[in-house]
């Protein structure tokens, strides 16, 4: 990260923002916390980034009138990087988003050429940061972090029985599908089955019917909390009682409203 990036963020508190998903596969997904709190929360997140350079950066907590929430993207580049042009042309400083890295990728190329600071809570694709510029940044894991305990997880707890792993086409779902396949096949464990799923969908009796007719005792979800539910729900439904494990994004009180008691016992 530059300095001249560093010193814009401290002196023009009121060019910060926050992208956060308002529509599309994310949505309500670990909501962020009030706008008050962001920008308490954007302070230590900062302080952080920049002393990792040598520099020191404050944002003044008590200044909060400048933090605004942006309808955020949802899940598609083309409006990721049109919200990133957006916010480039209000002359923000430092954006705490995106959320999803189907968004953040884009958007970061954006924030690179504009020498914005970007920070994604969320984003765990490691092409956002193995990729992206000095200036972006991400305050999670990465999918090849959490691929590597899923599949060693699958190896030693499941290996003994036929596993299937599931993923639904994104840029998050796949990469992390695919970084727990690569960890599980290199402890000489082979998936049954590996499938792509739409996202979106009500009805996944087909894909459960599936697994079940394949004798799978096991599936990984890469993708988001909506459908792993609505999975594991019409898998009960069927008398069909397979171990769910995903990754991050299964964390949220959503999961388990939708789930309801098939949900207990999941891994994630």
């Amino acid at each position: 990260m530059r300095v001249d990036v560093v010193e814009r963020v401290e002196a023009d508190v009121a060019a910060l923002v926050a992208s956060t998903p308002r529509l599309g596969l994310d949505a309500g997904v670990r909501r962020q916390p009030p706008v008050d709190e962001q920008v308490i929360q954007l302070d230590v997140l900062v302080g952080v980034v920049t002393k990792t350079v040598g520099a020191v950066a404050k944002l003044r907590g008590g200044d909060r009138q400048g933090a605004r929430q942006h309808g955020g993207d949802q899940v598609v580049a083309e409006q990721a990087v049109a919200a990133a042009n957006k916010l480039a042309g209000e002359g923000v400083a430092l954006v705490a988003g995106h959320f999803c890295s189907g968004s953040s990728i884009p958007a970061s190329q954006v924030y690179e050429e504009e020498n914005i600071v970007q920070i994604s809570p969320a984003s765990t694709n490691p092409k956002l940061t193995d990729e992206g510029g000095p200036n972006v940044f991400r305050v999670c894991g990465r999918d090849d972090q959490q691929g590597l305990v899923a599949g060693d997880l699958l190896s030693t707890r499941f290996g003994g029985g036929k596993i299937a792993i599931l993923h639904d086409k994104t840029a998050y779902g796949k990469g992390l599908a695919d970084e727990t396949k690569a960890a599980l096949n290199a402890k000489g464990v082979q998936e049954a089955m590996y499938e792509a799923y739409t996202a979106g969908e009500k009805d996944y009796s087909a894909l459960i019917s599936k697994m079940k007719a394949a004798g799978v005792d096991t599936f990984y979800v890469g993708g988001y909390h909506t459908e792993a539910a609505l999975m594991i729900r019409q898998a009960h439904e069927q008398g069909y009682k397979p171990q769910l494990v995903s990754g991050d994004a299964l964390v949220t009180d959503e999961f388990w409203k939708i789930s309801g008691p098939a949900g207990e016992g999941t891994l994630m």
